[in-house]
Protein backbone atom coordinates (compact mmCIF):
# COMPACT_ATOMS: atom_id res chain seq x y z
CA UNK A 1 0.00 0.00 0.00
CA UNK A 2 1.58 3.45 -1.13
CA UNK A 3 2.49 5.23 2.45
CA UNK A 4 1.75 8.65 0.47
CA UNK A 5 -1.96 7.89 1.19
CA UNK A 6 -3.97 9.42 3.78
CA UNK A 7 -3.76 6.86 6.80
CA UNK A 8 -7.56 5.70 6.64
CA UNK A 9 -7.13 5.04 2.69
CA UNK A 10 -4.10 2.30 3.69
CA UNK A 11 -6.21 0.69 5.72
CA UNK A 12 -7.51 -3.03 5.34
CA UNK A 13 -8.99 -6.07 7.13
CA UNK A 14 -6.76 -7.91 10.20
CA UNK A 15 -4.75 -10.81 9.64
CA UNK A 16 -5.86 -14.09 12.17
CA UNK A 17 -2.29 -12.99 14.20
CA UNK A 18 -3.55 -9.51 14.16
CA UNK A 19 -6.55 -10.31 15.53
CA UNK A 20 -5.34 -12.73 18.60
CA UNK A 21 -3.45 -9.79 19.66
CA UNK A 22 -5.59 -7.67 20.71
CA UNK A 23 -6.68 -8.21 24.34
CA UNK A 24 -10.15 -7.17 24.40
CA UNK A 25 -11.21 -8.97 21.25
CA UNK A 26 -10.99 -12.77 22.83
CA UNK A 27 -13.57 -11.24 26.38
CA UNK A 28 -16.90 -10.86 23.95
CA UNK A 29 -18.96 -13.57 23.08
CA UNK A 30 -19.36 -15.15 19.67
CA UNK A 31 -21.68 -12.53 18.07
CA UNK A 32 -19.55 -9.61 19.62
CA UNK A 33 -16.26 -11.18 18.46
CA UNK A 34 -17.97 -11.31 14.93
CA UNK A 35 -19.60 -7.59 14.78
CA UNK A 36 -16.20 -6.18 16.17
CA UNK A 37 -13.71 -8.20 13.54
CA UNK A 38 -16.02 -6.93 10.68
CA UNK A 39 -15.21 -3.05 12.26
CA UNK A 40 -12.03 -3.76 12.66
CA UNK A 41 -9.50 -1.94 10.70
CA UNK A 42 -5.45 -1.45 10.79
CA UNK A 43 -2.70 0.24 8.63
CA UNK A 44 0.84 1.08 9.01
CA UNK A 45 1.22 4.86 9.97
CA UNK A 46 5.13 6.42 9.11
CA UNK A 47 6.99 8.66 11.06
CA UNK A 48 5.58 12.16 11.33
CA UNK A 49 1.82 10.74 10.70
CA UNK A 50 -0.81 12.18 12.77
CA UNK A 51 -3.44 10.14 13.88
CA UNK A 52 -5.68 11.91 16.06
CA UNK A 53 -5.42 15.86 15.94
CA UNK A 54 -6.31 18.69 18.60
CA UNK A 55 -9.89 20.19 17.72
CA UNK A 56 -10.40 17.37 15.23
CA UNK A 57 -14.04 15.18 16.39
CA UNK A 58 -12.90 11.44 17.27
CA UNK A 59 -14.18 8.74 14.86
CA UNK A 60 -11.94 5.67 16.09
CA UNK A 61 -10.25 4.07 18.81
CA UNK A 62 -6.92 3.31 18.25
CA UNK A 63 -4.76 0.56 19.17
CA UNK A 64 -0.83 -0.22 18.61
CA UNK A 65 0.36 -3.59 17.11
CA UNK A 66 3.68 -2.64 16.56
CA UNK A 67 6.07 0.54 16.51
CA UNK A 68 5.59 3.64 19.01
CA UNK A 69 2.95 7.03 18.88
CA UNK A 70 3.64 9.69 21.35
CA UNK A 71 0.97 12.03 22.73
CA UNK A 72 1.00 15.43 23.19
CA UNK A 73 -0.48 19.00 23.40
CA UNK A 74 -0.19 21.68 20.38
CA UNK A 75 3.10 23.76 20.05
CA UNK A 76 1.60 26.48 18.55
CA UNK A 77 0.12 27.32 22.13
CA UNK A 78 3.54 27.62 23.71
CA UNK A 79 6.42 24.68 24.72
CA UNK A 80 5.13 20.94 23.53
CA UNK A 81 4.69 18.58 26.26
CA UNK A 82 4.27 15.28 25.50
CA UNK A 83 1.92 13.24 27.97
CA UNK A 84 2.86 9.78 27.40
CA UNK A 85 4.22 7.02 24.47
CA UNK A 86 2.13 4.83 23.58
CA UNK A 87 3.50 1.37 22.88
CA UNK A 88 2.66 -1.88 21.69
CA UNK A 89 -0.98 -3.40 23.04
CA UNK A 90 -2.34 0.28 24.45
CA UNK A 91 -5.20 1.08 23.38
CA UNK A 92 -6.32 4.79 24.20
CA UNK A 93 -8.75 7.51 23.59
CA UNK A 94 -11.69 6.24 25.59
CA UNK A 95 -12.33 8.83 27.19
CA UNK A 96 -12.60 11.07 24.16
CA UNK A 97 -14.88 8.65 22.81
CA UNK A 98 -16.95 8.27 25.49
CA UNK A 99 -17.63 11.80 25.12
CA UNK A 100 -18.09 12.11 22.01
CA UNK A 101 -15.67 15.27 21.97
CA UNK A 102 -13.08 16.68 19.77
CA UNK A 103 -9.64 15.59 20.21
CA UNK A 104 -7.54 17.59 23.61
CA UNK A 105 -4.19 15.95 22.35
CA UNK A 106 -2.12 14.91 19.32
CA UNK A 107 -1.16 11.37 18.85
CA UNK A 108 1.94 10.90 16.36
CA UNK A 109 3.97 8.17 14.92
CA UNK A 110 7.55 8.47 16.19
CA UNK A 111 8.34 5.67 14.16
CA UNK A 112 6.60 2.97 11.43
CA UNK A 113 4.59 1.84 13.30
CA UNK A 114 1.70 -0.62 12.62
CA UNK A 115 -2.39 0.71 13.81
CA UNK A 116 -5.47 -1.03 14.39
CA UNK A 117 -8.71 1.59 15.32
CA UNK A 118 -12.55 0.66 15.86
CA UNK A 119 -15.10 2.69 14.32
CA UNK A 120 -16.34 5.06 17.10
CA UNK A 121 -20.41 3.58 16.36
CA UNK A 122 -18.99 0.27 16.90
CA UNK A 123 -17.45 1.28 20.17
CA UNK A 124 -20.79 3.06 21.34
CA UNK A 125 -22.26 -0.33 20.26
CA UNK A 126 -20.51 -2.72 22.03
CA UNK A 127 -20.87 -0.06 25.52
CA UNK A 128 -24.49 -0.95 24.99
CA UNK A 129 -24.18 -4.68 24.81
CA UNK A 130 -21.10 -6.23 26.06
CA UNK A 131 -20.59 -6.53 29.66
CA UNK A 132 -16.64 -7.90 29.52
CA UNK A 133 -16.34 -5.06 26.59
CA UNK A 134 -17.20 -2.57 29.61
CA UNK A 135 -15.16 -4.31 31.93
CA UNK A 136 -11.99 -3.84 29.68
CA UNK A 137 -12.83 -0.16 28.84
CA UNK A 138 -13.43 0.47 32.99
CA UNK A 139 -10.08 -1.07 33.61
CA UNK A 140 -8.57 1.11 31.06
CA UNK A 141 -9.70 4.20 32.32
CA UNK A 142 -8.96 3.02 36.18
CA UNK A 143 -5.14 1.96 35.07
CA UNK A 144 -4.76 5.20 32.91
CA UNK A 145 -5.94 7.88 36.17
CA UNK A 146 -3.62 6.13 38.18
CA UNK A 147 -0.82 6.68 35.50
CA UNK A 148 -1.54 10.17 34.82
CA UNK A 149 -1.05 11.16 38.71
CA UNK A 150 2.08 9.13 39.03
CA UNK A 151 2.95 12.11 35.83
CA UNK A 152 1.54 14.94 37.10
CA UNK A 153 3.59 14.08 40.51
CA UNK A 154 7.23 13.47 38.97
CA UNK A 155 6.60 16.20 36.43
CA UNK A 156 6.96 18.75 39.42
CA UNK A 157 10.38 17.55 40.00
CA UNK A 158 13.06 18.87 37.85
CA UNK A 159 15.46 15.58 38.40
CA UNK A 160 16.22 14.15 35.14
CA UNK A 161 16.68 10.79 36.64
CA UNK A 162 13.39 10.77 37.56
CA UNK A 163 11.92 11.81 34.37
CA UNK A 164 13.57 9.04 32.64
CA UNK A 165 12.91 6.02 35.26
CA UNK A 166 9.31 7.78 35.55
CA UNK A 167 8.72 7.48 31.57
CA UNK A 168 10.65 3.83 31.69
CA UNK A 169 7.94 2.15 34.13
CA UNK A 170 5.29 4.15 32.55
CA UNK A 171 5.69 2.12 29.27
CA UNK A 172 6.51 -1.17 30.98
CA UNK A 173 2.88 -0.73 32.43
CA UNK A 174 1.61 -4.96 32.10
CA UNK A 175 -2.16 -3.20 32.11
CA UNK A 176 -2.12 -0.89 29.52
CA UNK A 177 0.54 -1.75 27.62
CA UNK A 178 0.71 -5.73 27.08
CA UNK A 179 2.25 -5.94 24.15
CA UNK A 180 5.55 -4.35 25.18
CA UNK A 181 6.52 -7.44 27.84
CA UNK A 182 10.05 -6.78 29.31
CA UNK A 183 11.86 -5.47 26.33
CA UNK A 184 11.05 -2.07 25.22
CA UNK A 185 12.48 -1.64 21.40
CA UNK A 186 13.00 2.36 21.72
CA UNK A 187 15.85 4.16 20.67
CA UNK A 188 17.69 6.96 22.93
CA UNK A 189 16.51 10.19 20.69
CA UNK A 190 12.75 8.46 20.57
CA UNK A 191 13.11 8.37 24.12
CA UNK A 192 14.71 11.43 24.48
CA UNK A 193 11.64 13.00 22.74
CA UNK A 194 9.05 11.23 25.01
CA UNK A 195 11.21 12.84 28.32
CA UNK A 196 11.40 15.87 27.08
CA UNK A 197 15.43 15.54 27.40
CA UNK A 198 18.49 15.52 25.17
CA UNK A 199 19.68 12.94 23.39
CA UNK A 200 22.99 12.54 26.04
CA UNK A 201 21.52 13.36 29.49
CA UNK A 202 18.62 10.68 28.40
CA UNK A 203 21.84 8.40 27.66
CA UNK A 204 23.16 9.39 31.35
CA UNK A 205 19.89 8.39 33.10
CA UNK A 206 19.67 5.42 31.44
CA UNK A 207 23.05 4.38 32.69
CA UNK A 208 22.31 5.18 36.15
CA UNK A 209 19.42 3.62 36.56
CA UNK A 210 21.55 0.46 34.78
CA UNK A 211 24.13 0.79 37.22
CA UNK A 212 21.53 -0.07 40.05
CA UNK A 213 20.64 -2.87 37.75
CA UNK A 214 17.34 -1.49 37.22
CA UNK A 215 17.70 -1.81 33.30
CA UNK A 216 19.47 -3.07 30.99
CA UNK A 217 20.38 -1.80 27.72
CA UNK A 218 20.09 -3.48 25.17
CA UNK A 219 20.96 -2.92 21.17
CA UNK A 220 17.26 -1.12 20.00
CA UNK A 221 15.69 -1.16 22.87
CA UNK A 222 15.47 -1.27 27.05
CA UNK A 223 15.05 -4.43 29.71
CA UNK A 224 13.49 -3.68 32.66
CA UNK A 225 15.19 -6.24 34.94
CA UNK A 226 13.01 -4.48 38.26
CA UNK A 227 9.80 -2.73 37.12
CA UNK A 228 8.85 -2.48 40.99
CA UNK A 229 12.51 -0.94 41.86
CA UNK A 230 12.21 1.80 39.19
CA UNK A 231 8.86 2.53 40.34
CA UNK A 232 9.79 2.41 43.71
CA UNK A 233 13.00 4.42 43.05
CA UNK A 234 10.61 7.09 41.08
CA UNK A 235 7.74 7.32 44.49
CA UNK A 236 10.90 7.72 46.69
CA UNK A 237 11.83 10.80 45.00
CA UNK A 238 8.73 12.16 44.43
CA UNK A 239 8.28 12.01 47.97
CA UNK A 240 10.81 13.97 48.55
CA UNK A 241 13.85 11.29 49.61
CA UNK A 242 17.51 11.60 48.74
CA UNK A 243 17.37 7.82 47.27
CA UNK A 244 17.76 7.79 43.37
Amino acid sequence: MPMHLPLRDRARTLSSAELAGIPWLSTLDGADQRFATDALRVATAKAGDILCRIGRPVTWWFGVIDGLLKMSNDSAGGAPITFTGVPPGAWFGEGTLLKREAYRYNIEALRRSTVVGLPVETFHALLGRSIPFNRFVLNQLNERLGQFIAAREIDRLNDPDSRVARSLAALFHPVLYPGVGELLRITQQELAYLVGLSRQRTNEALHTLQNQSLIRIEYGGVRVLDLDGLRMCVAAKAAGEDEF
